[in-house]
């Protein structure tokens, strides 16, 4: 169920966190998605009733068991020293820009 669960909210937006509220590099990848001007769905698990059983199930998915867990375009992308790293290669903006996260300003212009 839970698998199904999270499946389903990975597929259902271009970026998807799950996190929890106190932890520290959640908030910091969440602030550089939000420096970004990227639009993400925030699945805060320890405010879940059913967050533990999602936790396990992300872990048998992506063999990741820390937060945040971090999906673009429904590709695991890992967690914050992942999200940060693919930033510093340049990778980041164009991966939420073909996701639908970042509107393509380029286009206009």
């Amino acid at each position: 169920m839970a698998l199904n669960k999270a499946k389903e909210i990975v597929s259902s937006f271009p970026v998807v966190i799950f996190c929890k509220t106190y932890c520290g590099y959640c908030r910091k990848a969440k602030e550089l998605l939000t420096q970004l001007g990227a639009s993400f769905k925030v699945i805060e698990l320890d405010e879940e009733k059913d967050g533990d059983e999602i936790q396990s199930a992300l872990t048998q998915w992506t063999g990741q068991r820390t937060v945040p867990n971090v999906f673009i375009g429904g590709k695991h992308i890992g967690g914050c020293d992942a999200v940060l790293e693919t930033h510093q290669e340049g990778k980041l903006v164009p991966l939420l820009t073909d996701a639908g996260a970042i509107a393509n300003t380029y286009a206009q212009m």
